[in-house]
């Protein structure tokens, strides 16, 4: 694959590192938490100009959603998803391997997919209707949608099941994995002059690829001969990244962290190395930053956001950064929710005037909460690195832990 990683800086101390990721909207600078934007839009009323206000370097789209909802063709006749949500920074994109396996569940009686060695037969869990994603389906959809970084096609299996199991999907994967990266070599880079898009409002800010990158995932479930093999198989193929997925990553940072520990040695050096579905917490950042892991994306911060929970520095790590906005003690807290974000909720509102609005079912609420988590988890990132350049990442590790 072509060098569109390097890495400017390793700590002395731990695996972190300081790196940039070229791609054909921008260079990323890594370690990045990448906000979820899963149809195209994030989550509680936040738009394009919200994220370029926070300072969002990359978002996450859902190949699925976008999909099932039948808005690929849209997208793609817009130009794709960066003219479609006048967004002009870097992309990534899921294959849905993972929503489609989520239907089923492993061998479920009443699964809504059905699992072959050529891919996956499912139904629609909005209408019923039946659908096919195969691995060349899905990098072909990925390619529709525009995005700089695509993911393989896998799948994914949960924490009960068996070795044997587990061990069929990885295997499954691993082939998947191949016929991605065949289908990829075969499809030019989507660009708006390329499907004719009119009055283009985006320039590419770097050179133009000759592809979308494409990260392979390792999968082996709870088994780690099988998570060591995946690990090696994945790292093996000419992957631009390899990205570790599965059920409990980030939902069990002990587990996440073990895992990553005993996987390290197996990953590639010089590629980005994406954990999916850390970011639940501040303190997950340092969990996977310090074991090498470079990219990284969670739905919690605006989940979180929409039932009030807020990200604040003063809350401590017993608290997890979080306070509840709704408790009767902010009635009349007029202080902003965080001194320590630059967030312009935090630099506008009081928590009193957040709690007046969850309270009286303000849509409002939901885009102000979001817009703060958001952005709160951006900065500690942006701290992150720059205690990374600086030599200082110990430091700062200890000052949030």
């Amino acid at each position: 694959m072509d060098n569109t990683f390097q890495i400017a800086i390793r700590d002395d101390a731990t695996s972190a590192r300081l790196g940039y990721l070229q791609t054909n909207h921008g260079v990323i600078a890594t370690p990045v938490f990448m906000p979820v934007a899963t149809q195209g839009v994030f989550k509680g009323g936040v738009d394009s100009e919200d994220a370029r206000a926070i300072n969002a370097p990359i978002i996450l789209a859902n190949t699925y959603h976008l999909y099932i909802r039948g808005a690929v063709p849209t997208v793609k006749q817009a130009g794709g998803l960066h003219e479609f949500m006048n967004w002009d920074r870097p992309i990534l994109t899921d294959s849905g391997g993972f929503q489609v396996w989520s239907l089923g569940r492993g061998a479920r009686k009443d699964a809504l997919c059905k699992i072959d060695d050529d891919g996956v037969t499912f139904v629609s869990h909005l209408d019923g209707s039946v659908h096919r994603f195969t691995p060349e389906k899905a990098m072909q959809i990925q390619r529709d949608l525009g995005a700089d970084i695509i993911m393989a096609f896998d799948e994914a299996s949960d924490e009960s099941s068996s070795y044997s199991y587990t061990k069929k999907a990885m295997e499954r994967t691993h082939k998947w994995a191949e016929r991605c990266i065949s289908e990829n070599s075969k499809l030019k880079t989507f660009t708006p002059k390329a499907f004719g898009a009119r009055n283009s409002k985006l320039q590419l800010k770097t050179k133009n690829l000759p592809r979308q990158l494409l990260f392979g995932i390792v999968q082996g479930g709870r088994f780690k001969r099988l998570r060591i093999d995946s690990a090696k198989v994945i790292s093996s193929l000419d992957f631009d990244g390899v990205a570790i997925g599965g059920e409990s990553i980030g939902f069990n940072m002990k587990r996440t962290a073990g895992l990553l520990e005993y996987l390290q040695p197996c990953l590639p050096k010089e590629k980005p190395i994406y954990a999916m579905g850390v970011g639940f917490s501040p303190t997950d950042f340092f969990t996977v930053v310090e074991r090498g892991v470079d990219m990284f994306d969670c739905v919690a911060p605006a989940r979180l956001a929409r039932h009030g929970n807020l990200y604040c520095k003063d809350a401590g790590a017993r608290n997890k950064y979080r306070i509840n906005i709704m408790n009767a003690q902010h009635k009349h807290d007029f202080k902003p929710v965080c001194d320590w974000c630059d967030c312009r909720v935090c630099e506008t509102y009081t928590r009193a005037y957040l709690r007046h609005l969850f309270k009286s079912e303000e849509i409002t609420a939901l885009r102000l909460a979001t817009i703060h988590n958001l952005r709160f988890m951006l900065k500690v990132m942006e701290e992150i690195r720059a205690a990374i350049k600086a030599g200082e990442f110990a430091r700062l590790k200890m000052e949030w832990l």
